[in-house]
């Protein structure tokens, strides 16, 4: 009993995509608090929202790449590919995991987040999911998805999604996203061309692709430093702590323009920028509830 319950946990885990779902919480629990500057019981809900309806989303993406994930080897072991659900029983599942944070959203917070939460939706499953099909490039649109989960916690704990300093913050992801993704699909090229997906690799030499990273990653680090120009830092301490991991960030992403092609050098600058964004959302988040 205890097996098939695990399993079916599991199955649920893979198929919501759990490991990038629940970052997409991270990013919504730092706009509820940059906007309210208090912890407080509504926002679980919104995290509990946001988390269904990126789960939501996550499975109709299985639905909708299966049969390229059956081609490719990181994905064919996925539950619809691999034959543990069937794609309707998915899709169904989806639609329970939409409707149920759109409601919560929309009936436990307000319009305006329910509206943030449809569009991102919407633009992940019927516009980037399409789109990476046909163009290498499609992930500098597709990177706005990221960009909305900030903006739906700020609004639902009162703010104006138009506010300079939230706009801010989702310009922060919006940029983050793409030599994340970049790096990502470097790492896959192969497994992503066996399934039939332009990539960089077939416009521009790894190289070039490590130095166009690397641009991204310093202009992050940058806009990084702009964050208390917009009311983002009330602390000073943090002031300092922001120009800390800049420099860090900088000096760990020149890896990439050694002339070091090299796996292991996408996953360092993987998981150098993955733990940047970290850092600077703990400090925000921490400056604003001291």
């Amino acid at each position: 009993m205890m097996k098939k319950l695990f399993k079916v946990i599991n199955i649920l885990l893979e198929l919501t995509k759990f490991r990038i779902t629940s970052f997409v919480t991270v990013t919504t629990f730092l706009g509820y608090v940059l906007y309210s500057k208090s912890l407080d019981s509504s926002i679980i809900g919104v995290l509990l929202g946001v988390l269904l309806l990126s789960g939501g989303s996550a499975i109709f993406n299985h639905c909708q790449e299966r049969k390229f994930d059956a081609l490719m080897e990181r994905t064919k072991f996925r539950p619809i590919p691999s034959g543990l659900v069937n794609s309707s029983t998915a899709f169904f599942l989806g639609l329970i995991y939409s409707l149920g944070g759109l409601v919560i959203l929309g009936f436990g917070f307000n319009l305006d987040a329910a509206l943030l939460g449809l569009f991102a939706l919407f633009w992940y499953n019927l516009v980037y999911t399409p789109l990476k099909r046909k163009f290498a490039l499609a992930v500098v649109p597709g990177s706005l998805i990221g960009s909305i989960p900030p903006l739906i916690g700020w609004v639902a704990a009162g703010g104006n999604p138009f506010d300079d300093s939230i706009l801010m913050i989702a310009f922060f992801l919006f940029i983050w996203q793409i030599p994340h993704f970049w790096l990502l699909m470097l790492f896959f090229d192969e497994d992503y061309k066996a399934a039939g997906f332009p990539t960089l690799t077939d416009y521009f030499s790894k190289e070039q692709i490590f130095r166009l990273t690397f641009i991204w990653m310093i202009a992050l680090a940058v806009e990084s430093l702009v964050l208390p120009l917009f009311n983002l830092i009330d602390n000073p301490i943090f002031n300092y702590g922001l120009i800390i991991t800049a420099f860090w960030l900088i000096w760990n992403s020149t890896k990439l323009i050694k002339k070091n092609e090299d796996n292991k050098i996408l996953l360092s600058g993987f998981r150098t920028i993955n733990t940047f964004i970290l850092l600077v959302v703990v400090q925000l988040s921490i400056d604003k509830l001291l």
